[in-house]
C-alpha cells in the first residue's frame, strides 16, 4: 500500500437506488436507506429542521438517520415516507431497506456491555472499504490480541466482574473479524512510538502483542507505521482518528474521534478534508513498512529479554 493511500481526492456522492429485494448486510441496509431518505428530502427541497418536526426528533437524529450512523425506527421512516410522498415502488424499496437495517447483528448479543458510540463505529466498521487510524497510546482495537484487551479492561474498569471482562474481550474479539472476511477493508493503522515503550499487560502480554502486529504487518491489505517521537511532534494530535471509506453507495467517508467516554462521527466535506489531511501528514512522517516492522521487531526482542528476566 502506498504512502497516499491515506488520502484520497473529494469525489460526487455516486446516487443510490435501492433495489427491491435485494439483500445486504444491516450495516450497508441502514447507509442505503438514510441516503435514499437524504435525496428524497433534498429533491423537495426540505431543509433537516423540516424532517425533524416530522419525527419529532432534532435536526442531529435526521443527520445520523441519514448518514446510516444510528438503528432506524419503523415509525419515524414511515412518517418520512409519508412526508415526502414517495411513490408506492419507492415505498416499497425503502420498508425493505428498513426490514434489512433491522436485521439482527452479532454485537447486539453484547448490548450490556456495548455502549451506543461504540456500537456506531462497529457497524460503520462492516461496511467500510478502507480504514486508516491513527493511535496514540493503545494498540488500536481491530489489531489487539485477547491477553492485551484483557488488561485494557481490567484496568479501564477495576470494579468489574471477571464475567464482565470477559464479555468485552469476546466482543473486541468479535469485532475483528472483519479483517478475515473475503471483503475485508484495507487498513492503514499509524501507531505512536509510545505504544511500543508502554507494558500493557507486562512483558509476555508485550510480546504476543507484537509478534501478532508483526503478523499482521506481512499481510496484503495490512499497512502498520511507527510514528517516531522525533517527527511527529509537530503534526501528531493528543487524541485517536479513524478515516472510514465506504464503497457501498452511501455517504462516502466520515471521521470518528474517540473521546474519553463518546466519540464524535463527522462526515460534513470541510471537517473530513482536515482529518484526512492531518492523517495525510502522520502517514509522511511515519516509518516505513519495513523499517516499522524492524522497530516492532526491536520491540518484542526488549519484551521478550524482559520477559526472561521476570521468569522464576
Amino acid at each position: 500500500m502506498s504512502d497516499g493511500s491515506a488520502a484520497r481526492e473529494a469525489s460526487t456522492e455516486p446516487a443510490v437506488v435501492p433495489i427491491a429485494g435485494h439483500s445486504a448486510r444491516p450495516e450497508i441496509a441502514a447507509r442505503l436507506l438514510g441516503e435514499a431518505l437524504r435525496q428524497a428530502r433534498t429533491e423537495r427541497n426540505l431543509t433537516l429542521r423540516d424532517a425533524a418536526a416530522v419525527i419529532r426528533g432534532s435536526v442531529s437524529k435526521v443527520s445520523r438517520l441519514e448518514r446510516g450512523e444510528s438503528p432506524p425506527r419503523d415509525r419515524d421512516v414511515r412518517d418520512l415516507v409519508a412526508f415526502y410522498q414517495l411513490s408506492s415502488e419507492q415505498s416499497h424499496e425503502i420498508e425493505g431497506l428498513l426490514q434489512q437495517a433491522k436485521d439482527n447483528v452479532w454485537w447486539q448479543k453484547y448490548g450490556d456491555v456495548t455502549p451506543n458510540w461504540l456500537k456506531r463505529l462497529i457497524g460503520l466498521e462492516a461496511g467500510a472499504t478502507r480504514i486508516t487510524c491513527y493511535e496514540n497510546h493503545v494498540v488500536p482495537g481491530l489489531l489487539q490480541t485477547p491477553g492485551y484487551m484483557r488488561a485494557l479492561v481490567s484496568n479501564g474498569l477495576p470494579g468489574a466482574s471477571p464475567e464482565e471482562i470477559k464479555r468485552r474481550v469476546d466482543l473486541r474479539c468479535d469485532r475483528q473479524r472483519i479483517l478475515w472476511t473475503a471483503r475485508r477493508p484495507s487498513v492503514v493503522a499509524m501507531l505512536e512510538e509510545a505504544i511500543l515503550l508502554r507494558p500493557v499487560g507486562g512483558a509476555s502480554v508485550m510480546c504476543e502483542q507484537l509478534d501478532h502486529l508483526i503478523e499482521l504487518s506481512e499481510r496484503d491489505g495490512i499497512n502498520i507505521r511507527i510514528v517516531p517521537f522525533e517527527r511527529s511532534a509537530s503534526v501528531a494530535p493528543s487524541y485517536p482518528i479513524t478515516h472510514l471509506t465506504f464503497g457501498d453507495g452511501g455517504p462516502s467517508e466520515l471521521v470518528y474521534v474517540e473521546l474519553i467516554d463518546s466519540a464524535m462521527y463527522l462526515s460534513r466535506a470541510a471537517e473530513v478534508e482536515q482529518y484526512r489531511h492531518v492523517l495525510l501528514n502522520l502517514l509522511k512522517v511515519s516509518e516505513r513498512m519495513r523499517d516499522s516492522r524492524d522497530r516492532l521487531m526491536a520491540a518484542r526482542d526488549r519484551y521478550a529479554a524482559l520477559a526472561g528476566d521476570l521468569a522464576p
